[in-house]
């Protein structure tokens, strides 16, 4: 009779087991060959300022793992033969097909690690970041995703120099550039109100200061608004100059004043267009954002949770354990709100 009984009970056992199986949906099988994406077109890379805003178009073809699924391309480009061991990440998006780049934009993000007014040979690949579902940790999952790239693709890259204006006086070693060369400077800089500045053209050897509200040609010192980072806009052809305030920050449970502001500052290189803090964290979750507001804010890709190499506007909370932390953020698409970027997460101790 208890043998019997046993027998009835796993049968209804397995029964409710495939039931319940049939209504997680169907099995997701990877093939055991997935194609990866391939970097069809590389259009021509001699870059010239007088083009800054032509459209350069790459394009590829997607991967392929058997199944039905989205993934995050990434356009990566290193110095010949370094195998990516030290990428710039030129452009991201949902597909592949055709990925688009101002020569402007495509010039800065290269100028931050290879010579301007030179030629160098890049390799160039394209990535796809692949998650199944997220939370186990098991491969495909969001902590810790698939990834296929396509064979490299050799390059001969031209860059330009930027025009710059630079800051006299602001207590740092810092400019403004123009991308085009149309007289329309921009950058982040940071202010000191002991510090008022000129912004001086070496260049041209012009130095510009401030008269009625306005630029001037050896004009008075520019008071700095407060201190802190800005970011500085001027233009020496209609004379005007603006800033607004451009800190990024720190804010969640694991931080000191937890999901309040002010965050946590951190600080900007400009050398290499990265943002980092070193800061003692608590067991909690972290989100970078904009000015103290969430406007602007930075978490996990929904599509990708689990991957610091792809953060998203309003992206899911990055959870983090008690320590110390170096923490850098690059900030590769700064226009909300669709901004984006990717960082790392050191633990000091």
């Amino acid at each position: 009779m208890k043998k019997n009984l046993f027998i009835y009970l796993t049968i209804i056992v397995m029964a409710a087991l495939f039931t319940s199986c049939e209504k997680d949906g169907e099995k997701v099988i990877m093939t055991s060959s997935p194609v990866a994406p391939t970097l069809t077109t590389v259009p021509d890379l001699t870059l010239q300022r007088t083009n800054g805003t032509k459209i350069l178009e790459f394009a590829g073809t997607a991967v392929d793992p058997g199944f039905q699924a989205s993934a995050t391309y990434i356009i990566e480009a290193c110095a010949k033969g370094t195998g990516f061991a030290d990428p710039v990440t030129i452009w991201s998006g949902t597909q592949c097909e055709s990925m688009k780049i101002t020569v402007s934009d495509l010039n800065g993000a290269l100028i931050k690690k290879f010579p301007a007014d030179a030629t160098s040979d890049l390799d160039f690949r394209l990535r796809a970041v692949l998650v199944v579902d997220a939370g186990t940790g098991a491969p495909g999952t969001g902590s810790n995703p698939f990834s296929y790239s396509s064979a490299t693709v050799g390059k001969t890259v031209t860059l330009y120099g930027l025009p710059r204006l630079e800051l006299i006086g602001s207590g740092r070693d810092q400019k403004i550039e123009s991308a085009l060369g149309d007289g329309k400077y921009t950058g982040l800089v940071k202010f000191n109100t002991a510090n008022p500045f000129t912004l001086r053209d070496p260049d041209a050897g012009i130095t510009y200061g401030v008269t009625a509200g306005a630029l001037a040609v050896n004009g008075a010192a520019i008071p700095a608004p407060a201190n802190g980072w800005y970011r500085l806009d001027a233009d020496v052809n209609a004379l005007t100059f603006a800033t607004s305030a451009y800190e990024i920050g720190l804010v969640g449970s694991a931080t000191p004043n937890q999901w309040n502001s002010p965050d946590q500052k951190m600080d900007y290189d400009a050398a290499t267009g990265t943002w980092s803090i070193t800061i003692d964290l608590v067991e909690g979750e972290i989100k970078f954002r904009l000015n103290d507001g969430w406007a602007w804010n930075l978490g996990y890709n929904k599509n990708n949770t689990g991957i610091l190499t792809d953060l998203f506007h309003d992206g899911d909370n990055i959870k983090v354990t008690p320590g110390n932390y170096t923490i850098t953020l690059t900030i590769t698409q700064p226009n909300g709100p669709t901004e984006a970027g990717s960082c790392t997460i050191v633990k000091n101790n």
